[in-house]
């Protein structure tokens, strides 16, 4: 599991239209190649009618998976300048379509190269693009006297609490990065004069806006 990387926030869509012509994007997160053809199939049929439907999809760990489609558009014209912006901005995961309605004006193979890189950039600032970091769930269990104090400084500090669970104790589920979990471990040690059980959980990714 890569230990922090980059992609799409989820669904998104925009429109621009450039010399007449109508290009719509589409874009979505797909951890699989059959995930992301599914999504363009869905895209093609419902915009049936258009000229083209030309797509790119960055996937897995190693951006092993690499596909552009130019759809019927003069070769390298659209779908392997879509894929460009998705390596540019370093995304993964991340498949995109963009359906253009002829609008009657050619614009040439360094029109359409503009027009479908920007149409890629439009779409993906639409749907906005997150940080995935790999965090270890360190689980400390205290006595509710602890509660308050714990909670505020956990809130207060660098590290980011995940949940909370009122049982018999409370226990208090915080991210911690992986190279972090010793520090934490003594961190909360002291902060409850060892009256904590620290023990840890799952790893999973912690997603944070980058805009």
């Amino acid at each position: 599991m890569l230990h922090q990387y980059f992609t799409v926030k989820g669904y998104g869509e925009s429109e621009i239209t450039i010399e007449r012509s109508r290009f719509i994007t589409y874009v979505k997160r797909a951890e699989t190649e059959v995930a992301a053809q599914e999504f363009i199939q869905d895209i093609k049929k419902k915009h049936w009618d258009a000229n083209h439907n030309c797509s790119a999809y960055m996937i897995g760990e190693n951006n092993l998976i690499q596909k552009a489609n130019d759809d019927g558009e003069p070769s390298g014209t659209a779908g392997v300048p879509m894929l460009e912006v998705l390596k540019k901005r370093n995304l993964k995961d991340t498949v995109v379509v963009v359906t253009r309605y002829f609008g009657g004006i050619k614009l040439g193979a360094g029109g359409l190269i503009r027009a479908y890189g920007k149409a890629t950039s439009e779409g993906l600032n639409s749907t906005g693009v997150v940080e995935r970091k790999l965090m270890r769930i360190m689980k400390t269990k205290i006595d509710y006297t602890w509660l308050g104090k714990v909670e505020n400084e956990v809130r207060s500090s660098h590290y980011q609490l995940k949940e909370i669970h009122y049982l018999e104790s409370v226990e208090i589920d915080t991210y911690v990065v992986e190279g972090e979990k010793e520090q934490f471990v003594e961190w909360m040690t002291e902060l409850t004069n060892g009256q904590g059980e620290i023990v840890e959980g799952d790893v999973e990714y912690l997603e944070e806006d980058i805009f």
